[in-house]
């Protein structure tokens, strides 16, 4: 079908029209092809609004009939589209794509339905609404987030997304193209754009960086905005701004570029029109204080503010604006004195403006004599005085220079008056151009603030410039305007012809070229060599140069030029033809505005301002020739430049060439305002104004372009929906909708010219489109009529049979009734002889049964009677015989009880004595053995006399063996050995009962002699500081010895000599003098070591002896520790007897009992024993080992003290010191008889016996050492026995204050400490070898002579006959040698060991600063982050301190059964004779009770539900039970076992009673679960594993916390699990908050999962075949930002993905109530985003989506009640969009207003209203919504009490979550540790 053939009577087309410039009408005839007359109709005009009402009268007058000629095709009118496009987002969705179609439609979109955003192919058209819309706020910058171009409504934000996503996607520059003009709306447009890239390419609040960007905009707008009679905030300038984007996508930085500021303005304003914003902002402040010296005025007082007669906008705050202006430069880092400069410089532009300059004359009395005419300004003018004084410079300068100008000839300067218009022009023209310096600078300023320090990686560039201007009077400024508008345009042009080129070529179809409008004629016209720029550069470079002369310049050069006209009249005009329209530009002032000049004397003036700032801005605009224009200032037409700088022109067109390199190395967007009308009135629209625009913007010129080609553009799928019914079924195949399409197509369009195939899509021409919906609309209406008629003989056939039906009823009926009337009749005779013959034979049968029940009961009374008197015999004697069963039973029971007590209390009583008597013995024979320990002499002798009275024994005993069983073998005699049998038995019972008296005995006195070894353990502590400094006196010693031996060598080798050469007996004499007098020095210093060792030893025995007074099992001491530092604690003397306390404990045992809660007596502190300790006169050494300690101790309060101990302890020192004197008056004593020389044969007695001491002392010394060290590994320092009150407090101080070592460190310290011990041993053993050959041979030197006299008769020569003492002498030196050797090596070893010591010391040092730097640095963070840095460090502390516990506990448990094993030897080495054998057999039967006791305990256990764990093996638990464990081991075991696990570990906390254990172990796994769910957030499985064990761990605490509340459904069992010491109501309170916040986690993670899959499941899903919503999409329908690999989603993947969601759920437990709240808030998610996503697309406001929204919301209703979740609430959320559908589904009259309003009783207004306009038919059967309906319901929803107004469901909407207290049944004493979770080495259950 041809284009004519659709002219026929009826089609709708437009005509021309002066008033409306387009008019609908409707043609009368068919178009027959030939030039003719057709006759039209025109349409009614809508109800005129007030704003073209003398429009409307017109046309009313104007007949509504008419004819217009047609001469050819070609003049035939426009045909209008099809109903179903009007109003469409894009118009290149139209089918007939045309002026007024174009008009048509945004006049329908804007004024009908109040949307302001239309696209127009790759243009978006905003339209000025003059009212603040809601359409800005972040939920809808959320709602365009992410989404495609197409699939909204058109909005400034999608364009602001595309530009955003093809910036990130395809890392391309992009820019945004804001024009437009003034009035249009193209700063606030930007302003949008800005805002939404802050908020998506930052965060949700505004970083530094966004809010820098965002505040650059008022100051922009104060100094470059200001109120025209078009706009109250017109943008007078140009610019380009740039934000800067890193690889992350993130907002850095941002650059602006400015264009030609409108100057003229700060000096000029018309009617009605303001000056710069800022100057009102200022003059509105002036009262401020900061303000106040610039004595400022309203702003009808100055000169340059008031010419517009109109200081003030409706609806601005100028005082206000003023505060944000200020806020922003704060902002963007403007110092505050350059603020304040800024504003100084502003208010003396403004006096500067109010100077008056006066014209003289002759008779003026002021005029100086001799002065040539001229002007002046007044003396008395305040105004010049406030302007010199705010810019800083001279006052008389100024005056003079206003009014004079300087000549400069060759050979002199002249000074010249100017004319008053002369200078007032210079006045200007300084204002003007201070002005456009200061804003320069200001710029310069900001977009140094919004530098980026980063590197930029893509920007996107916003330009917001002005749009082709065109008035009655039009100069330099027009002329730049419209050519920056030429270049924008032909950019745009090639963009729009590259976009269709590249379609064509994707979808490979085959295309001719399209013809757009190249406007680089006029380009060139303007730019060109020569062309209208250049000549007017020449123009004023010329002396004489005039606008008059540049215009005929004009003339005579582009007279010829296509797009250059001469005007009729007037030789001061020229005519352009622009791509918009045709301009008229007057030439009167281009030159002037061309030049831009400013006096020379005038920036001298300036450049010497006082102030910094006002002379910056004038600095070197001599030399700068890119910036500056400093010329003579023209006066008149003769004037001339000297020198010539660059033009305001060739300025703006290199700008303006830079402006097009960075546009077309960017990819585009346009965004093009539309002014609606003059009047600034809402809603207005001015088809006359727009179209003017429409045509000037090239919005006309992409709607030529695209008409040019196939503008319609559907896909295979969207045409097969849309078209079948015009296809046959033979044509059709639904597997390939591009064959059906290929095959249906040339059947209905003949033309192959008018379609093409594509790859993907079919291209139409236009007009095509409508064909099809017309030939659709005729097949629908054919189809009615068929159905109609079928329909209407079906109802008529059913008539007639009804008609037929009734006819024969009636007859059937009459029939029926006769004969039911007779047979009425026989019935009722037949019935009257049946009645009497049934009354007859009642009343017979009834006197028979009263006689006969009468009989009968007789009979039954006089049997019962009978009956129950035998029953009561019988039962009374069987009572009797039960009675005498239980009394007999009970009788025989009470004696038998009785016998047995009495039995089992004298075998009590029995045992209890044997028990006892035992105990006794047992405690003797311990003492015994300590006495044994002490004493060492005869203990080897006593030992083999019991071994051989052992032996001796043994052979009697055998002896006699034998003989008894010659006895036995004899006698075999039955009965006796079964009485010895038996005899044995009860023997080995008894003794095994006494025997495990003994066990317990006995571990409760090693608990108590675990606290009294401490003391032991302090004392070692003094030793081993003491060997360290024996250690180094030996050193010194060796040294000293070393040397004293080398001299000795070589003097006894001299007097060998001189005895063998001169016999000099004196020299050896005086030698033998000298070696003694060093030997008696060396034995006083041995002595000395002798007495100290002697005193430690006998301190050491004395307190042993005070330890065992203390340990006296008559005072029942108990010993706790008090610290883990090795201090010693008092022990505390119980109120009971042993006996009472035996008895007690075994009548009170058990968790929890009265026994445990029991408190003891407060005993005396360690710190105040320690203290007394030190007041007595401690060592040194041990006051010096210890000063951590004190320090540590000093903040201790004050504690009881026992002070009878203390008396002792000072009397026991007293006697020492006392000792110690008497021991050394004796040894001087004895060096007094030995200086005497007396007595040598004693002295080498006593030298003997001096050195068996010292062996017997260092034998003693060692069992000391060891006896030490066993003390020290046998002593417990932590949970050896029950600690005081006052031993936890101390303990807690001391752990909170002090850093316990690690294992590592411990272990070190104990490897040295043993190295050290043995070290000094070996060290100790030469020492007394090197003093023992010292001894001996000082001994020997000495008595030579008395061996000489006694034997050879006083000959000393004779003692050294055979040079024996010299072969002596070298053997003994080369003993010593080789011990010196040794001693090296020990040394050596020693000082290499000293330094790996002191290198970890070091390290430790090192991890100590460390430790110290952590510690500063948590100090400067925040509170939150300080406290989980505390929380961090105390968790890994507690942890370290727990694993060495722990270890400590261990080796001590280990150490206790070494000493059992050790105390059974010695009771078996004690016992004689038959007393060891019975004593072995007795361990023999132990042994075995034991393992038997063993294996009924494994059998026997009862789990009491917990679970022991080490403190060191806290994290590996945490780790084991939360960070490591996997959804799918989790789904394999039961539900909430990690929850059961955990809470089984607090459980064993709670029963040790370990505060410090269950904060710790709650702590970590508070960070765990925080830990796994922030690391897996974004997995659902693991973060619902956490929740639902989160949950039960909360719920668990609550079930066993003990509360009544939380105990009614437990069993006994469980309530005796319930928590004793611990309360954690607290932490109930953290699990829950914690469960609040994985819970949203949750509900985030389910959200972003079924997001994407949201509109395409709920909205574009059609599931009803037949119903389709489909139109034609346009070119927005295709987002070229779109990702190739983007997934499709559907109704299917969102039920798929609410049954993982489900199934997950219910796969961990979770609770059936959260599940419920879980999916309540999800179903909300869900239709708050389709609600919203529904008010932002009007493609989905039809009738057909409004049932398949409904049909596709019934899936989900139906899947909750499926799933026995419709009573969750989740149903009700979707009430919203629920209602939604149902009001695009009902009927829209007057009539259903009321309905319509109870209808949508979830939705608020603006949500209705906005349904209703974005409404649109499918197809032509269905109906607009009228104006007067929506005004309706709009009146009616007044009467709402509901104050919502809200556009936008909130999506961050949140339901309140609750937990309810769920108890479990589970027992938790039957839950088993699986091997699953890896934890079974390292907890223990219990």
């Amino acid at each position: 079908m041809t284009a004519t053939e659709l002219y026929t009577k009826g089609a709708r087309i437009w005509l021309p029209d002066p008033e409306l410039v387009w008019r609908g009408a409707e043609l009368l005839q068919d178009y027959k092809g030939e030039p003719c007359t057709l006759r039209v109709q025109y349409e009614e005009a809508e109800a005129p609004s007030q704003i073209s009402m003398h429009l409307h009268r017109k046309i009313e007058r104007k007949d509504t009939e008419s004819e217009i000629q047609v001469k050819d095709k070609t003049s035939l009118p426009h045909l209008r589209n099809p109903e179903i496009l009007i109003g469409e987002n894009d118009l290149t969705s139209l089918s007939y794509l045309n002026e007024p179609e174009v008009l048509y439609n945004l006049k329908v979109r804007f004024a009908e339905r109040n949307i302001i955003y239309t696209y127009c192919g790759i243009v978006l058209v905003a339209i000025n609404p003059y009212e603040q819309l809601d359409i800005y706020n972040n939920d809808i910058i959320q709602a365009y987030s992410g989404q495609d171009m197409g699939a909204m409504d058109p909005h400034i934000y999608a364009v602001a997304e595309e530009a955003y996503k093809r910036m990130s996607r395809f890392e391309q520059n992009q820019s945004i193209i804001v024009s437009g003009e003034s009035g249009a709306g193209k700063t606030v447009s930007a302003k949008f754009a800005m805002r939404y890239f802050a908020m998506v390419g930052g965060s949700q609040a505004e970083t530094q960086v966004e809010k820098k960007v965002l505040a650059s905009n008022p100051i922009m707008e104060a100094i470059g905005n200001a109120k025209t009679t078009r706009n109250d905030n017109s943008s007078r300038f140009g610019k380009y701004i740039e934000i800067s984007f890193n690889r992350s996508n993130e907002i850095v930085g941002a650059h602006m570029r400015t264009y030609l500021l409108e100057k003229s303005r700060v000096v000029y304003q018309t009617k009605d029109e303001r000056n710069y914003h800022v100057f009102y902002q200022l003059c509105a402040s002036a009262a401020l204080p900061e303000l106040k010296k610039f004595s400022l005025m309203g702003a009808d007082k100055f000169f340059y503010t008031s010419q517009g007669k109109n200081i003030s906008i409706d609806g601005v705050d100028d005082a206000e604006d003023y505060q944000s202006l200020k806020d922003a430069m704060k902002l963007l880092g403007f110092q505050e004195k350059d603020i304040a400069m800024i504003f100084q410089i502003f208010a003396g532009i403004l006096h500067f403006g109010n100077v008056k300059i006066n014209a003289k004359d002759g008779e003026s009395s002021e005029m100086a004599e001799g002065q040539d005419q001229g002007c002046f300004v007044h003396p008395k003018d305040p105004s010049i005085g406030v302007a010199c004084r705010l810019f800083g410079v001279d006052e008389s300068q100024m005056r003079t220079w206003i009014c004079n100008k300087k000549i400069t000839t060759v050979g002199e300067t002249l000074t010249k008056p100017l004319t008053k218009a002369q200078a007032m022009f210079a006045q200007d023209a300084l204002s003007k151009f201070i002005y456009s310096k200061l804003f320069d600078w200001i710029v310069t300023q900001i977009n140094k603030a919004l530098h980026s320090q980063t590197k930029t990686h893509r920007f996107i560039g916003v330009l917001d410039i002005y749009g082709f201007e065109t008035f009655q009077k039009n100069s330099f400024e027009q002329f730049c305007i419209n050519y920056a508008n030429e270049k924008l345009q032909q950019i745009f042009n090639m963009h729009v012809f590259k976009l269709e080129q590249e379609e064509y070529v994707k979808e490979a179809i085959e295309w001719s070229f399209i013809d757009y409008y190249d406007n680089q004629p006029c380009i060139d016209l303007i730019e060109a060599k020569l062309g209208i720029l250049d000549l007017l550069d020449e123009e004023c470079k010329v002396p004489n140069g005039s606008d008059s002369n540049w215009c005929q310049k004009l003339y005579g050069k582009h007279m010829k030029h296509s797009h250059f006209q001469k005007p009729k009249i007037g030789m001061d005009t020229f005519i352009i033809n622009h791509f918009a329209d045709q301009v008229t530009y007057t030439s009167a002032g281009f030159l002037d505005k061309n030049r831009d000049a400013v006096s020379e004397e005038h920036v001298n003036i300036m450049k010497a301002s006082e102030f910094e700032l006002v002379g910056e801005l004038f600095v070197d605009l001599t030399e700068d020739t890119g910036k500056g224009r400093v010329q003579a200032l023209q006066t008149g037409p003769r004037g001339s430049s000297k020198q010539m700088k660059k033009t305001v022109g060739s300025q703006f067109r290199e700008s303006l060439t830079l402006l097009m390199e960075t546009l077309n190395s960017t990819s585009p967007h346009y965004i093009r305002c539309i002014k609606p009308n003059d009047l600034k009135a809402s809603f207005v629209f001015e088809p006359k104004r727009a179209v003017e625009q429409l045509r000037a913007c090239g919005v006309l010129e992409t709607i030529r372009i695209s008409a040019a080609g196939f503008p319609s553009r559907w896909t295979y799928p969207e045409f097969f929906q849309r078209y079948r019914v015009l296809a046959l079924s033979r044509d059709i195949n639904r597997k390939d909708f591009k064959k059906s399409c290929t095959v249906v197509l040339p059947k209905l369009i003949q033309d192959v010219d008018k379609y093409r195939f594509g790859k993907t899509k079919i291209f139409f021409r236009a007009g095509q489109v409508a064909y099809l919906e017309k030939l659709r609309a005729d097949k629908l209406r054919a189809c009615g009529i068929m159905i109609q008629k079928h329909v209407r003989g079906w109802q008529m056939k059913n008539k007639y049979k009804r008609l037929r039906t009734a006819a024969l009823g009636v007859q059937r009926y009459g029939r029926g009734k006769l004969a039911r009337r007779y047979a009425q009749y026989l019935r009722e005779t037949r019935a009257a002889t049946t009645i009497q013959k049934h009354w007859r034979g009642y009343k017979t049968r009834r006197t028979f049964h009263s006689v006969q029940h009468a009989v009968v009961k007789i009979q039954a009374a006089v049997r019962g009677f009978f009956g129950r008197r035998a029953f009561q015999k019988r039962l009374y004697e069987y009572k009797t015989r039960v009675i005498q069963s239980r009394v007999r039973t009970f009788l025989a029971r009470k004696q038998f009880q009785k016998v047995l007590y009495g039995i089992v209390k004298v075998q009590g009583h029995f045992r209890r004595r044997k028990a006892k008597e035992e105990l006794r013995l047992l405690k003797i024979e311990a003492r015994s053995m300590e006495n044994i320990k002490n004493v060492n002499k005869g203990l080897e002798n006593k030992i083999i006399q019991l071994q051989q009275q052992l032996d001796s024994r043994k052979k009697e005993n055998q002896d006699v063996v034998e003989k008894q069983n010659s006895a036995i073998k004899a006698l075999e005699a039955e009965k006796d050995r079964l009485l010895i049998s038996s005899t044995e038995g009860q023997k080995a019972s008894n003794r095994l009962a006494e025997l495990e008296n003994e066990l317990r005995q006995l571990r409760a006195e090693l608990e108590r002699e675990r606290g009294e070894k401490q003391d032991l353990v302090s004392e070692k502590e003094i030793l081993r500081q003491k060997y360290e400094q024996d250690v180094g006196v030996l050193k010194a010693e060796n040294s000293s010895m070393k040397e004293e031996l080398d001299a000795a060598n070589r003097k006894l080798q001299e007097q060998m000599k001189i005895s063998a050469t001169t016999g000099g007996n004196e020299k050896w004499e005086e030698q033998r003098r000298m070696l003694i007098a060093e030997m008696e020095s060396e034995r006083q210093h041995h002595q000395r070591l002798v007495k100290e060792h002697n005193r430690l030893l006998q301190r050491f025995e004395n307190m042993q002896g005070e330890m065992q007074m203390l340990t006296s099992p008559t005072k029942g001491h108990k010993r706790t520790p008090s610290d883990i530092s090795q201090l010693s604690m008092e022990s505390v003397a119980s109120s009971v007897s042993p006996d009472q306390k035996e008895e007690e404990e075994k009548d009170d045992q058990g968790y929890g009992t009265e026994k445990k809660k029991r408190q003891a007596p407060t005993p005396p502190t360690a710190a105040a024993m320690e203290k007394q300790m030190k007041e007595a006169k401690p060592s040194p050494l041990a006051t010096d080992s210890i000063p951590e300690k004190e320090d540590a101790e000093k903040t201790l309060p004050p504690a009881d003290i026992d002070v009878a101990l203390i008396l002792k302890l000072q009397r026991l020192v007293k006697s020492l010191e006392k000792e110690r004197d008497t021991i050394r008056k004796k040894f001087e004593a004895l060096e007094e008889q030995a200086k005497e020389g007396t007595g040598f044969g004693d002295s080498a007695f006593k030298s003997l016996k001096m050195q068996e001491l010292e062996n017997e002392n260092d034998k003693l010394k060692r069992e000391v050492a060891k006896l030490m060290e066993s003390i020290a590994k046998t002593t417990n320092f932590n949970k050896g026995a029950k600690s005081t009150p006052a031993g936890k407090e101390f303990l807690a101080r001391k752990l909170s204050m002090r850093r316990k070592p690690d294992k590592q460190e411990e272990e070190a310290a104990k490897t040295f400490h043993d190295q050290f011990e043995a070290m000094t041993d070996e060290l100790e053993r030469r020492r007394e070898e090197c003093l023992q050959l010292r001894s001996l041979l000082a001994e020997r030197s000495i008595s030579t002579h008395a061996v000489a006299k006694q034997s050879y008769g006083g000959q000393d020569e004779m003692v050294n006959e055979d040079n024996e003492l010299t072969m002596a002498y070298k053997s003994q030196r080369d003993i010593i040698r080789l011990l010196e050797q040794q001693l090296q090596k020990t040394e050596k070893e020693l000082k290499s060991r000293t330094s790996e010591y002191e290198a970890e010391l070091q390290d430790l040092r090192r991890e100590n600063d460390k430790q110290n730097k952590l510690i500063q640095h948590s100090l400067s963070l925040t509170s939150e982050a300080k406290i989980e840095a505390t929380m961090q460090h105390e968790i890994t502390r507690l942890t370290s301190e727990n694993l060495d516990l722990r270890e400590k506990v261990d080796q001590q448990e280990e150490q206790i059964r070494k000493l059992k094993k050790m105390l059974k030897v010695y009771a078996k080495r004690l016992k004689e004779g038959e007393a060891a054998e019975i004593q072995a057999e007795l361990e023999k039967e132990e042994t075995k009770s034991v393992e038997n006791v063993a294996h009924i305990r494994h059998r026997e256990r009862n789990y009491m539900g917990m679970l022991e764990y080490k403190k060191e093996e806290e994290t590996p638990v945490v780790k084991a039970l939360i960070l490591e464990l996997k959804p799918k081991v989790a789904t394999c075991l039961l539900p909430g076992l990690p929850a059961y696990l955990l809470f089984m570990c607090v459980r064993h906390t709670d029963f040790i009673n370990d505060d410090e254990k269950v904060r710790s172990f709650l702590t970590s796994t508070i960070n765990g679960i925080k830990k796994v769910v922030k690391k897996h957030h974004d997995d659902v499985e693991r973060v619902t594993l956490w929740l639902a064990n989160t949950c039960r761990f909360l719920h668990t605490l609550k079930q066993y916390s003990g509360e009544k509340q939380f105990q009614t459904e437990n069993t006994p069992r469980q309530n005796e699990h319930c928590l004793r010491n611990f309360d954690l109501s607290e932490y109930r309170q953290v699990f829950s908050d914690l469960a609040v916040w994985i819970y949203q986690t949750l509900i985030k993670n389910m959200e972003a999962t079924i997001q994407p899959s949201i509109v395409p499941a709920v909205l574009e899903h059609e599931a009803i075949a037949g119903l389709t919503g489909s139109k034609p999409s346009g070119l927005r329908g295709r987002s070229s930002s779109r990702a190739e690999d983007t997934p499709e989603y559907s109704l299917d993947s969102l039920m798929k993905s609410m049954n993982l969601f489900l199934r997950v759920l219910t796969q961990h437990a979770v609770d059936p109530e959260l599940i419920k709240q879980i999916f309540r808030q999800v179903y909300y998610f869900l239709g708050a985003s389709a609600l919203n996503n529904l008010l932002l697309r009007k493609d989905m406001c039809n009738w057909s989506k409004g049932m398949q929204i409904r049909y596709n919301l019934s899936h989900m209703e139906q899947w909750l009640r499926d799933n026995k979740l419709q009573e969750s609430g989740a149903g009700s959320s979707l009430e919203p969009i629920i209602q939604a559908s149902q009001l695009l589904q009902a009927r829209k009259t007057d009539s259903d207003v009321d309905s319509v309003c109870d209808m949508c009783s979830k939705l608020t207004v603006p949500q209705i209203v906005k349904i209703l306009n974005l409404y649109t038919p499918v197809d032509e059967f269905e109906e607009r919504v009228p104006i007067s309906f929506i005004r309706k319901i709009q009146q009616k929803l007044k009467e709402r009490e509901s104050t919502d107004t809200s556009l936008l469901m909130d999506l961050k909407f949140s339901y309140s979550v609750t937990f309810p207290f769920n108890p479990s049944s589970i027992a938790l004493e039957t839950i088993e540790v699986p091997e699953q979770l890896n934890i079974a080495k390292l907890v223990v259950r219990c």
